[in-house]
């Protein structure tokens, strides 16, 4: 479209909505800040989600909804913070905004730990993408205290005797909406991908063994994943937020900045590696009925086709604050988190001399938060669904020394390489870009067909729990098998040998 030319118009069930044009070439539609539910704020706080107030007239929609209460992130260009947060973002191909019909649809779950995140991440500029023929969604979800507290009057409030998990009910209530008008937009309502990173990808694991998710997406693709490991149960929650307060209603009129500020109370600085993190989704019994290692074991889960992966360094930043700069304190940190089997982890993650502690405990976080669950999920999915991928991200950007960290890989796909922690233009060369364009038309071939394989790309294999196959993404762009096979076995067998 060409400047000066009338801003899309979308006719949702609560309202039309008008967006904007992007700068690029081809440029695409983009819709920010739709409403998907009504705030969580007041009496709200706290409770799942409701549908989004109905607005008379056209509702403009060219500015990002406000992030939640959080601590600074550079990447995100929402303008503000606020507990009224649950808002999306569309792109669209011009065509699709002009009417054409039936187009795949990507949903995008932002990470950040669950205590952060935000869908107006500069990495995750959904307009490449687009571009390419399918719509793509973000969204922001409840997250913190603000989405996963759990108390035992919240619970009394709840018809099923539940609470916490506000954020994943969010992150429902965002798909139902996706559901119920993204053919307005020119997409497919029944060709849905949900894709996310970190926080968004557990999700995603979560969802696809919960009950209440059927039908809501048909396929997945699981960047870093945080699954397999123990889910904390809803008394582990409602004891963390006794520990706040006896009573939800002081709780309820603290302002958001007050809630904001109790979050370091409930978030440990060294994470357990073989515990269950609380401040998170838990084991409710209701949305979440089970642990997902059982439940992926047995194969409860629904069969999709998906592709996760994992980057080549998912530990080094985010254990880079934690006191492990010698052998014995790596060999205490090991005790703690594997009782009874200290003698195996030293042996699988190796730490001769003091200076090679960091990296070993950098290997172990890696592998218990992220590449384990990576491989339990398309072992139980590859059993139910021939069409599984992995993949591994090795690819460093010319000067960068460690790495590719937790995260990396997000820029890549989107085709948002100037798109920096920062903020800043980080350094790329034309492999970095072959690299992404690679990705992203493998990610919109699979939304499309449910394979990533396409004319012009490497060949990627499908999974087959016996051969544990997968296609590196690095300077150059090969199949392998058995990444870590080793320390995996013997995460799997740890995990097994105490239920």
């Amino acid at each position: 479209m060409t400047e000066g030319s009338a801003p899309p118009i979308a006719k949702t069930q609560a309202g039309e909505v008008s967006g904007a044009w992007s700068d690029g070439q081809p440029q695409v539609a983009v819709w920010r800040g739709i409403p998907y539910a009504a705030a969580p704020v007041g009496e709200l706080r706290w409770r799942p989600p409701r549908p989004p107030v109905p607005w008379d007239g056209v509702r403009p929609a060219d500015r990002f909804g406000p992030d939640f209460p959080q601590a600074p992130m550079a990447a995100s260009r929402a303008p503000s913070m606020s507990e009224d947060c649950l808002y999306l973002n569309v792109w669209a191909p011009a065509d699709a905004a002009a009417g054409a019909a039936g187009l795949p649809v990507m949903v995008w779950i932002h990470g950040g730990g669950f205590v952060g995140g935000s869908g107006a991440d500069a990495r995750c500029e959904g307009a490449h993408m687009a571009a390419e023929g399918v719509l793509v969604v973000s969204f922001n979800y409840r997250s913190g205290l603000f989405g996963f507290l759990a108390h035992p009057e919240l619970s009394r409030e709840s018809p099923e005797g539940v609470s916490g998990n506000y954020g994943l009910l969010d992150q429902l209530q965002a798909l139902r909406w996706v559901r119920e008008n993204i053919a307005a937009f020119g997409g497919d309502p029944k060709r849905v991908t949900v894709f996310g990173v970190s926080a968004g990808s557990a999700s995603i694991s979560l969802l696809l063994s919960a009950p209440l998710a059927e039908g809501l997406f048909q396929q997945a693709i699981m960047h870093s994943p945080g699954a397999g490991r123990p889910l904390a149960t809803l008394a582990d929650a409602e004891r963390l937020g006794l520990g706040l307060d006896e009573r939800i209603a002081p709780l309820r009129a603290l302002s958001a900045a007050e809630v904001f500020a109790l979050t370091s109370r409930c978030s440990p600085k060294v994470r357990g590696l073989t515990t269950p993190r609380v401040l998170r989704p838990i084991c409710d019994g209701w949305l979440i009925p089970e642990d997902e290692r059982p439940a992926f074991k047995a194969g409860r889960l629904h069969a999709m086709p998906v592709i996760v992966g994992t980057n080549a360094d998912e530990g080094t930043l985010l254990t880079a604050s934690w006191p492990v700069d010698t052998v014995e304190a790596l060999r205490r940190m090991v005790e703690q988190n594997f009782p009874g089997a200290a003698t195996q982890v030293l042996a699988l993650y190796p730490a001769p001399v003091d200076g090679d502690a960091r990296a070993a405990i950098a290997q172990i976080f890696a592998d218990t938060q992220f590449n384990y669950g990576a491989r339990l999920l398309t072992q139980a999915m590859s059993r139910l669904e021939p069409r599984t991928w992995r993949y591994l991200f090795t690819r460093r950007r010319p000067g960068q020394l460690d790495g590719p960290h937790h995260g990396d890989e997000a820029a890549y796909v989107f085709g948002n390489l100037a798109a920096g922690r920062s903020m800043q233009a980080e350094a790329f060369d034309h492999t970095d870009m072959a690299v992404s364009q690679a990705m992203r038309s493998a990610w919109v071939a699979f939304a499309r067909s449910g394979d990533p394989n396409a004319p012009g790309l490497a060949p990627w294999p499908a999974c087959v729990p016996e051969e544990d196959a997968f296609i590196e993404f690095g300077s150059a762009i090969t199949s392998a098998r058995a990444w870590r096979g080793a320390q995996l076995d013997f995460l799997d067998q740890y995990y097994y040998d105490r239920g």
